[in-house]
């Protein structure tokens, strides 16, 4: 049985007769879809679904591995339990990972958009989280953690706000009524835009306020930098 929303057919005149306008396939199974359209052996077919998913199930291993380390050794080893036993920390990191997992599957099931929506969402927020901390804390020396922190948080904000006020399905999910806005006609998968800049001019303005880091973290900055310094 063909899911509908990937490939349905309707009479629309009554007339028994199917019509190119009266068949809808979705995009996300053109790709699959072509070989057989295009009159190739059903092999080309296999192949291709299999290339597909060997990059799907590629990816995914790499984005889980690294939010379930992020979680048990950046978030708890770091900030929560800094004494934690190595078994322990290990054992965190894979049941993190397979909450991670089921999650991102309960998530995908629920098919809220389509997936150039879901990989272009991620991409802006991780640049509206990450790109300004990441450029101002390595080429910046004035540049402080609370402000690298604080900036994080308002691009990831600024980005996800633009994307709940205007993307249609998050709308109806929080039951936003009010008309959709957008700015200087920047849809929705790209609200990266506004939320890289409100990261790079909260990290400034909170850098200028607090005090500026000490030797130590200079030093590490510099390494960073330059990571063959010392054997010049």
């Amino acid at each position: 049985k063909v899911d509908p929303s990937l490939l349905s057919v309707s009479d629309v005149n009554q007339d028994g007769i199917l019509q190119l306008n009266e068949m809808s396939i979705s995009g996300d199974i053109m790709v699959l879809a072509m070989p057989e359209i295009g009159g190739m052996p059903y092999v080309v077919s296999a192949l291709v679904a299999a290339g597909g998913l060997a990059a799907a199930l590629s990816t995914a291993d790499g984005l889980l591995l690294t939010v379930a380390n992020a979680l048990s050794h950046d978030l708890y080893y770091k900030m929560i339990d800094p004494n934690a036993s190595t078994a322990r920390r290990v054992a965190l990191s894979k049941m993190l990972l397979l909450v991670v997992a089921l999650a991102a599957s309960y998530v995908a099931s629920q098919r809220p958009a389509d997936i150039l929506f879901l990989v272009s969402a991620a991409f802006s927020f991780a640049a509206a989280a990450f790109f300004p901390a990441l450029t101002l804390g390595i080429f910046w020396g004035r540049a402080t953690g609370v402000a690298a922190s604080l900036g994080m948080v308002a691009g990831l904000g600024t980005t996800a706000y633009y994307m709940v006020m205007t993307q249609p399905w998050l709308r109806a999910t929080f039951g936003i009524t009010a008309p959709v806005q957008l700015w200087w006609d920047i849809q929705p998968i790209s609200a990266g835009l506004f939320g890289v800049p409100v990261g790079f001019a909260v990290i400034v303005l909170v850098s200028l306020l607090t005090p500026r880091p000490g030797p130590p973290i200079e030093r590490l900055v510099q390494y960073i930098r330059y990571p063959n310094l010392k054997g010049d």
